[in-house]
């Protein structure tokens, strides 16, 4: 992963106090997740109207929600499997949001296929970690997870529109680049557990 380990535990970290105000004040990690997903539509409206750095601001807030819903439902010992898949859907749809908006903006010219591809490997990379877990193997691995994708392009957004493009690519690059990896690291590790199950 490109953010490393250390940088997001004192992250959050930094987060815990106010984890534990928003359990005291009775809101729910579903109140949360849900909440996430108006500023990433609302990115969407921004990017599609050409205005980046408002998007990228937009993106953090949702990004920023995102991890409040898990630090609260941690902190508060509320952690549900319904609230799990919950979180899961909203971050896909939330991506989608985002990521259509950089499609309307970019309509004309060839970076609307970065942003098509971008999308199809953050989506892959979420999905492929879903389908080895449901099948009974880990896939945690990657370079570009969920946060590193909203840094990229939070960053390029507040750089301007010519830095966003970059950000797109790099984008669509890492995470289809990520999805591979998945693939390749969970069949190695769908094959080493089925050797030891034969010995």
């Amino acid at each position: 992963m490109l953010i490393p380990l250390s940088i997001r535990m004192g992250f959050r970290k930094m987060l815990s106090p106010l984890a534990r105000l928003l359990n005291s004040a009775s809101i729910s990690p579903n109140q949360l997740t849900l909440l996430g997903l108006a500023p990433a539509v609302l990115a969407a409206v921004f990017f599609a109207k050409a205005r980046v750095r408002w998007g990228g601001v937009l993106v953090g807030i949702s990004g920023l929600l995102d991890l409040m819903d898990g630090l609260v439902a941690r902190s508060g010992n509320r952690q549900t499997t319904f609230g799990a898949l919950l979180d899961s859907t909203v971050d896909r749809y939330a991506e989608i949001a985002i990521f259509l908006g950089l499609a309307i903006l970019f309509r004309d010219g060839i970076t609307l296929y970065g942003v098509m591809l971008a999308l199809a490997g953050s989506l892959m990379v979420s999905y492929l970690k879903a389908r080895a877990e449901g099948l009974g193997s880990e896939c945690d691995v990657g370079i570009l997870q969920r946060p590193e994708r909203l840094v990229i392009v939070i960053v390029g957004a507040l750089l301007g529109k010519e830095a966003l493009k970059w950000a797109v690519w790099l984008v669509a690059i890492l995470a289809n680049f990520t999805a591979l990896e998945r693939l390749v690291r969970t069949k190695g590790r769908m094959s080493s557990q089925s050797n030891r199950n034969k010995v």
